[in-house]
């Protein structure tokens, strides 16, 4: 597990963009439940990639007419119980972290991966999440 001190910084770029911070699997497993439109679910994570193009890319795709209605964060390797019950709705992917998880009315409808994300450009990874919304918000 990480650190506080190493990872409220990168907890931080996604709250103050808007994105809720879940804590604990109970909160996810609500937030996801009880989603009415679409909620935007961002596992964050203290790699490279994650600061270099995840994070960025994200916080960019919000530059849309169409975005979700909802965000929402998990911290990979800090928030284990919240990762692990967020996971469970991103099936039948498997654990990737950074990964990004589109949902409408609580059914995953996009999702990229890790290896999505490994090699390419914060506006690359806008622009995959761009054309969800446009198609899905």
């Amino acid at each position: 597990m990480y650190p506080e001190q190493l990872v409220k910084p990168m907890k931080a770029e996604m709250t103050q963009v808007g994105f809720e911070d879940l804590t604990s699997a109970d909160v996810v497993d609500k937030t996801i439940r009880e989603s009415k439109g679409t909620l935007l679910v961002f596992v964050n994570s203290v790699c490279g990639c994650a600061a270099g193009t995840a994070r960025p890319g994200v916080v960019l795709s919000l530059n849309n007419a169409k975005k979700p209605a909802k965000l929402a964060t998990v911290f990979a390797g800090f928030d284990n119980e919240a990762v692990a019950a967020a996971r469970n709705f991103m099936a039948p992917y498997p654990p990737s972290s950074p990964s990004v998880a589109l949902f409408k009315d609580g059914k995953l409808v996009h999702f990229i991966e890790r290896h999505h994300i490994e090699g390419k450009s914060a506006e690359m990874i806008a622009q995959n999440l761009k054309l969800a919304y446009d198609h899905f918000c």
